[in-house]
C-alpha cells in the first residue's frame, strides 16, 4: 500500500517515510492495514474533531485500569485516567495517522520517543500512551454500540490510589503505585489482599532457598 503520510506543521512531521527517524511509520501501531488484509473490526474510535480515527480488532482489552497519578491528572485534566491495554497490532488508523502529536513526559520532548503520549495534533485529544510493547488506549474515545461492549472495558484495579482527588468505593483492588509492584491499600477486597500476601510469601521463600 502506498504511503499516505503528509507534511503536518502541527506536529513537526515533514511527511517523509524514509530514514531511521521515520521507521516507526512502517511498524504497528501506525502501519496502516491494507483493505485486503484480514483485520476484524470490533470497535471504532476517534478524537474530538474527528481528524484521527481508528479501528480495534480485539473484543476485550488485555487489561483496563484507572490511574490516579498526578501526571495523568494533569495531562488529561481529569481526576484520573481510564486506560485499556492492547497489543500494537490490535489497532488500525483509518484517518489522521499523520495528524498525531507526541509528548515524552520524562524528558518533556515532542519527538516520537518511547514511551510517549500520543494525541491529535489539531484538537489535542489524548489518543493513547504508546509503550515499547503495548499501547494504552482511552475507552472514552470509543463508540460503544451496546452496554455489553462497554462492559468489556470494565477496570480490574486502581493505581496510585493515595493520590486520588475523589474516593471511588467500587470494591476494586486499590494499589499504592503500579499494580502488582506496590501495596494494596484501603477498600481493596480482602481476597485480593490475602492473595498478594501469599504470592509475596512464596517469592520470599524462593529467595531464601536460592541464598
Amino acid at each position: 500500500m502506498g504511503s499516505t503520510y503528509t507534511a503536518n506543521g502541527e506536529n513537526g512531521d515533514l511527511g517523509s517515510t524514509e530514514g531511521e527517524l521515520n521507521a516507526w511509520k512502517h511498524r504497528p501501531p501506525y502501519r496502516v492495514h491494507d483493505k485486503a488484509e484480514d483485520f476484524n473490526v470490533r470497535y471504532e474510535g476517534s478524537c474530538h474533531c474527528g481528524k484521527v480515527r481508528y479501528q480495534l480488532s480485539r473484543e476485550k482489552p488485555l487489561d483496563a485500569k484507572y490511574c490516579h497519578c498526578t501526571t495523568c491528572q494533569k495531562i488529561h485534566g481529569a481526576p484520573f485516567q481510564w486506560a485499556a491495554i492492547f497489543h500494537k497490532e490490535d489497532i488500525n488508523f483509518t484517518h489522521g495517522h499523520h495528524d498525531l502529536g507526541w509528548y515524552e513526559s520524562s524528558e518533556k520532548t515532542c519527538v516520537h520517543k518511547l514511551p510517549c503520549k500520543v494525541s491529535c495534533a489539531y484538537c489535542r485529544t489524548p489518543i493513547m500512551d504508546e509503550g515499547r510493547n503495548m499501547i494504552l488506549l482511552f475507552p472514552t474515545l470509543i463508540d460503544f454500540k451496546t452496554p455489553e461492549d462497554r462492559k468489556n472495558f470494565d477496570i480490574s484495579c486502581h493505581m496510585f490510589y493515595p493520590r486520588r482527588v475523589l474516593d471511588i468505593p467500587d470494591g476494586k483492588p486499590k494499589w499504592s503505585g503500579i499494580n502488582d509492584q506496590s501495596d494494596l491499600i484501603e477498600d481493596s477486597p480482602q481476597e485480593a489482599v490475602n492473595e498478594l500476601k501469599r504470592k509475596r510469601q512464596e517469592e520470599d521463600e524462593k529467595k531464601d532457598q536460592k541464598s
